[in-house]
């Protein structure tokens, strides 16, 4: 039998970027959304574990012990409790259609992915905070992505709460990367240092609009095209356009789904795109 599960795109509706902690890190601030489209994770029982990655953005990622989607299965089997049954090995497939190095959570997503599949038909748990806090230690991301709702996050990111009010579930999404990778080192390197204030209150639509991403700027200065795709995107009147995470994908919410596409036709053909809509 074949079990599957969709790691979807993970964005930052907002970006605050903090004080700089004793251990080097920054306190972040940021409002998670999830758009209803991803990669795709298949499993099924086998002899032996295995990872298998197809999919346009596949070339170049490991399928060995160090890729994240592997590290949850290692850390759900420590989660099964005692007197049953264990994980059996798995042979699991990633379609990867989500490009990567592009601040949309990426490999973050699919550990997600992964620890909601074994939760559900392995361990059983159905407690989302207790499996943030048990996988926190493979990514600051990856708890936001095991629960794949907006919420607030806080700390190092993973420190999650619910928004006073979802009023931008169901919105329609345009997601543009200019397929140009851009790691988050360098990203944090290149930002000024300056704490601009905290994310705002309110409902999402309200923290989103008032919001901003610190981390735009020094990606632009890093990677030019971010510029160029922000620049398309505002030309379509979007209710909002930003640079998700530390880059390179924009996104742009619309008000209805024919906006959505229309902006859509208007993008570099050369460029990577994705239409959807707020989970």
């Amino acid at each position: 039998m074949q079990l599957q599960e969709t790691a979807y795109a993970k964005i930052n509706l907002a970006l605050h970027v903090r004080k700089r902690r004793d251990d080097g890190y920054h306190e972040l601030e940021t409002l998670f959304a999830f758009v209803d489209a991803g990669d795709e994770l298949t499993v099924e029982v086998a002899k032996t574990d295995r990872l298998t990655i197809i999919g346009e953005f596949a070339e170049g990622l490991p399928n060995g012990p160090d890729n994240l989607i592997l590290q949850a299965l290692a850390q759900m089997r420590n989660m099964v409790l005692p007197g049953r049954e264990p994980i059996p090995p798995l042979a699991i497939t990633l379609d990867k259609r989500l490009p990567v190095a592009a601040g949309i959570g990426g490999g973050s997503a699919d550990a997600g992915a992964m620890i909601r599949l074994l939760d559900r038909h392995f361990v059983h748990n159905g407690d989302g905070k207790e499996l943030v806090l048990a996988t926190h230690s493979l990514g600051a991301d990856v708890g936001a992505c095991i629960i794949s709702q907006t919420r607030i996050g806080m700390g190092l990111g993973w420190e999650l709460h619910m928004p006073a009010v979802n009023d931008l579930r169901d919105t329609p999404v345009l997601l543009v990367n200019p397929r140009l990778p851009l790691s988050t080192g360098p990203v944090f390197k290149q930002w000024d240092g300056e704490d601009r204030g905290p994310l705002p209150s309110g409902s999402t639509k309200e923290i989103a609009l008032s919001g901003r991403n610190d981390l735009e700027k020094p990606a632009i200065d890093l990677c030019l095209a971010i510029e160029t795709v922000l620049t398309a995107l505002k030309e379509t009147q979007p209710i909002l356009a930003r640079m998700s995470g530390s880059g390179a994908t924009c996104f742009a919410l619309y008000g209805t789904v024919e906006e959505r596409d229309a902006a859509r036709t208007l993008m570099s053909g050369h460029w990577w795109t994705l239409a959807g809509k707020l989970r």
